[in-house]
Parts: C-alpha cells; structure tokens; sequence
C-alpha cells in the first residue's frame, strides 16, 4: 500500500508564536528550475493503491497476448490471400494450356485435308533438289567446241575431242603445278592438217576464250601419208556451268 501526503506551502502557527508579531520578510524567489522537495506531505490529499503488482502483470500480459494474436491472424491472412492468388493462377494457367491443345487439335484435323498436297509438295522440291545436283557440272559443250572451232587457222581440221569433267558426287582433280589454275573439265582435242600446223597462233587464241583456265598444246606428228597430228589440251573452269537450275538469289 502507498500513501502519499502532499505538504503545504506554509507552515500553521504554533501557539507560542502568536504573541509575538513580527514583520514579515519576503520570501526568497524561488527558481522555477529548481525541483521540488521529495517528502513527507501533511495535509495533502491521500491516495492509495490498493492492486496487487499481479494484477498489473496479468494485465500487461493480456495485451501481449493480444498483440502476439493479431500478428498470427494478419500472417494467416496474408498466406490465405497467397494461396489463393497462386489457385487462381493455376486455374487460368490451367484453363489457357486447355485451349491451346484444343487449338493444336483443330489445326492438327485441318491438316489432314491437305495430307496429299503436301506429299505432292514434298516430291516437288525432292525432284527440284535433285535437278540442282545433278545439273550442278553441267557445262555448255557445244557453245564451247564452237568457240574453240571459231578461232581455229585455216588448214586445221578437229579430228578428235574427249572431255573429262566433274561429277555432282566427286570432287574433280586438281593439278598439282601452282601454275595451273583451277578447273572443273579437261578437254583434248586432236587435229590434222596437211601442212605444219600453226599450233601456237591457235593456242593463243583458245587462251583468249572466257572460261579457260590453262592451254597446252602437245606434240606434233606426221605420219606416212604426210598428215600432220597435233594435240592440244584444254582446262576449263567453273565460268562453262550452265547453272539452268540454280535457285535465283543463292
């Protein structure tokens, strides 16, 4: 129990002190800085606690307890509110994979209509794909045993021409002499004349040519008749493709 008593400005008369007047004095200032006196308090107010230090104790409990209840609802609440954003996400998830099969599915029976078109198709570019290889060393033979007739001298006469060119399933023979260019085709070509042919005017000239890579021109002989038999060798390069089914723009 506590008791406070709460003392007065100024201290009652005694008795003894009523005779005796005296002037009074006035009083000190006192500073408002300056604290109050702790102490004994006659004639003041009393008040009393009567609780128990318990009961303060319960009650400050309750309040944590009531704070610790409110923290577990709000969590609660907001894993609530989790679980049910994460459903709803599932079931829209759910719902727009569903149409999309569904639409695979339509697509998927609307194709079957055209199954036969699309095997046409597909022998089509088989078809247009194997023109392209089979045609890729292709080369314009008769526009080139007519260049090569052209600038032939007079008195000279093409007997005989064998060509050997590449292939679309192996790679053609390069020539090992670095002063050789590369080629795609190697043609010899084997004349007879009845004078000393001009072999090296006609060489000249075949060199002159587009698409010739190298010319070389072979010996010369004469037989008993008084024929004279020459050979020259003819190397061509890529410019004689033809190139009839090549793609436009590759």
């Amino acid at each position: 129990m506590t008791i406070s008593l709460r003392r007065p400005t100024d201290p009652p008369e005694t008795p003894a002190e009523k005779p005796a007047k005296r002037t009074k004095q006035p009083k000190a200032a006192v500073p408002a800085t300056a604290p109050e006196l702790e102490g004994l308090v006659i004639g003041g107010d009393p008040r009393v606690d009567l609780l128990p230090p318990e009961v303060r104790s319960a009650r400050r409990n309750a309040r944590t307890r009531r704070g610790f209840t409110w923290g577990v609802l709000a969590v609660l609440l907001v894993v609530v509110m989790a679980v049910a954003g994460a459903f709803g996400l599932n079931v829209m998830a759910q719902a727009q994979m569903l149409a999309a099969q569904a639409r695979t599915n339509d697509l998927l029976a609307q194709q079957q209509k055209y199954v036969q078109v699309r095997n046409v198709q597909n022998q089509v570019d088989i078809a247009a794909a194997a023109q392209q290889v089979g045609a890729s060393t292709e080369v314009d033979w008769e526009s080139f045993i007519t260049a090569i007739g052209t600038v032939e001298p007079a008195g000279l006469k093409m007997t005989s021409t064998t060509v050997d060119s590449a292939s679309p399933i192996a790679v053609y023979q390069q020539s090992t002499d670095p002063l050789q260019g590369p080629r795609i085709a190697t043609v010899t070509v084997v004349t007879a004349s009845a004078g000393f042919p001009d072999i090296s005017a006609w060489v000249t000239s075949i060199q002159k040519i587009k698409g010739v890579a190298d010319v070389s021109a072979g010996a010369v002989n004469r037989d008993e008749t008084g024929v004279y038999t020459s050979t020259v060798v003819i190397h061509l390069s890529d410019e004689w493709f033809t190139k009839r089914f090549e793609t436009k723009g590759k």
